[in-house]
């Protein structure tokens, strides 16, 4: 099996950095991440040239990954609960807010010109209250239950947060038809470059989250209650 036959997902999980080629060009990996690599370039309208730089690409950093490389698919889920906690759910709070202030001043000094975001404001204003909403059932709900080894029992609130993944997806995609898929205008103000250097982040940031909890820690715990199950055990305290 060839890498372009591999799901994103599981190019993301397996090779440290191949987000960073998906996300240049435009590849959804998180959402998406069950499409083979070449189907979701075709339907993204690459042509063959462009697969093959990126099975390139993939195939180099395969060869340059090291023993150091984080590897979150062989970690507790205990321990990648606390990466998504410190490095994401933290990380878009303080994201959020600000991008917000600063989406409401470019639209109230620049919003007579035809490419000023109109809109980006109040979506990334839904956005937040969505996104604070998911986080709170993971950390008040899903993560205490995983933490305690009850994977048997996190079946229905994996599927609904795997739901939820999917209308974040949806929010990025409505983010990038706001900006032009966050492309900078020219003669763009200070602000405005502020707001879509966060605006970047932010849509990288989402992509990772939901991909280490969709590809990484829900397929984890998904298979440990599977295993359980078919030794007999109720619970899987010992995974």
């Amino acid at each position: 099996m060839t890498l372009q036959d591999h799901s994103l997902g599981q190019l993301a999980r397996l090779i440290p950095g191949a987000t960073r080629i998906f996300h240049d060009y435009g590849l959804d990996f998180c959402c998406g991440g069950k499409q083979t690599l070449r189907d979701a370039a075709r339907q993204k309208g690459l042509d063959a040239a462009a697969v093959g730089t990126i099975d390139a690409r993939l195939r180099v950093l395969q060869d340059e990954a090291g023993p150091s490389a984080q590897d979150w698919n062989t970690v507790a889920p205990a321990e990648l609960i606390d990466h998504i906690l410190t490095r994401f759910h933290a990380r878009h709070r303080e994201q959020l807010p600000e991008l917000i202030r600063l989406a409401r001043r470019v639209e109230q000094v620049h919003g007579d010109r035809p490419d000023c975001p109109l809109g980006l404001a109040d979506h990334l204003s839904e956005m937040l209250g969505e996104l604070e909403m998911h986080m709170q059932k993971e950390e008040q709900v899903l993560f205490p239950m995983l933490s305690r080894g009850l994977h048997a029992a996190a079946g229905r609130p994996i599927m609904v947060l795997r739901a939820e993944h999917d209308d974040h997806g949806v929010a990025l995609q409505r983010l990038a038809a706001l900006t032009n898929d966050i492309t900078l205008p020219r003669a763009a103000c200070n602000t405005w470059r502020a707001l879509y250097l966060g605006l970047r982040a932010l849509r990288e940031d989402l992509m990772e989250h939901i991909h280490l909890e969709n590809n990484v820690l829900f397929e984890i715990t998904t298979a440990s209650a599977a295993a359980a199950q078919a030794t007999g055990c109720g619970c899987s305290t010992h995974a």
